[in-house]
């Protein structure tokens, strides 16, 4: 099948082509620079510009492009958190759209933020209404909505609603190795809130699943059996690494000193529901935290 990804140059992108190569598939990949190889398309949703050929024999299109969530949200990038995932993707159906182009799937991220971020014992599933409207919440309906454009022009629209990914190369574990190995590891705020988390080689397999098993259809969360509470989370962080562990929570006050309204990202949480993809037969690599940490300080 021929594909076509954005944001193949972040975090999950950099692993996904590769392995979607890998099974046979071809990949035409959107660039904000000079392209420079054949497979590679510049792209400028801002000022609606596509290289010629890009969409040429596209069957599939993977939509991961978006900003770093994990910069202070300042009222300008807050624009541009949304407009680098809602305006691209509505670009996208635009010049589908225009191309007379009809898709065997589209297939987008979110966030799990999509519900509110806030600090339950409920546990939360794909039909669960939003339960708190704040920024992300309401980044995540925007997205979504672009997304499900898509059903006009696309037989099947899978959404992936994402938990922070655990990579050892960036995303959310690498800074928190930063604090582990400095031996200050503790929980942080009140320490309660849960903790939803994904490995990256599965959530890489959860998009690949996307694009080749055609009962996946619809919206899914992307997160493991495994919720620990923050607390708990940082404490097997710090064993698996061989770090001392401290007793005492870092206060929420210095967090939301350092890292203004994104703190709550840290500060709240509750837990969120994998059984509808795990009704898709989709099999974890790693549904456990011991064991996602093992492997990833392997």
């Amino acid at each position: 099948m021929k594909i076509l990804v954005t944001g193949a140059s972040g975090l999950v992108g950099r692993q996904l082509v590769p392995e979607l190569r890998k099974r046979g598939h071809s990949v035409n990949i959107l660039v904000r620079r000079k392209p420079k190889n054949p497979d590679e398309f510049y792209w400028n949703y801002k000022k609606r510009e596509l290289d010629k050929g890009a969409l040429e024999g596209v069957e599939s299109i993977i939509h991961l492009a978006g900003v770093s969530i994990g910069r202070k949200w300042t009222y300008e990038y807050k624009q541009e958190l949304i407009s680098s995932r809602v305006d691209s993707a509505n670009f996208l159906f635009d010049i589908c759209t225009l191309a007379d182009l009809s898709l065997k799937s589209f297939i987008s991220a979110s966030g799990i933020n999509y519900y509110g971020t806030f600090t339950s014992d409920r546990i939360l599933d794909e039909d669960s209404d939003i339960a708190k409207l704040d920024f992300l919440s309401d980044l995540c309906r925007k997205w979504e909505s672009a997304a499900l454009h898509f059903n006009n022009i696309a037989s099947r629209t899978v959404i992936l609603r994402t938990a922070p990914v655990l990579s050892a190369r960036g995303g959310t574990l690498e800074k928190l190795n930063m604090i582990t190995d400095l031996n200050l590891g503790s929980g942080i705020g009140k320490g309660t809130q849960w903790f939803n988390w994904i490995h990256l080689d599965d959530l890489v397999n959860m998009y690949v699943e996307a694009v080749e098993n055609t009962e996946f259809n619809g919206i899914y969360n992307a997160v493991a059996d495994d919720i620990p509470t923050n607390k708990e989370f940082m404490r097997k962080l710090a064993e698996a690494r061989d770090k001392f562990f401290l007793p005492i929570n870092v206060p929420a006050f210095l967090l939301r000193l350092v890292m203004g309204e994104m703190s709550e990202i840290i500060l709240e949480g509750t837990r969120v529901s994998n059984k509808k993809i795990k009704s898709q037969r989709f099999d974890f690599k790693y549904p456990e935290l011991n064991e996602a940490f093992k492997a990833l300080n392997n």
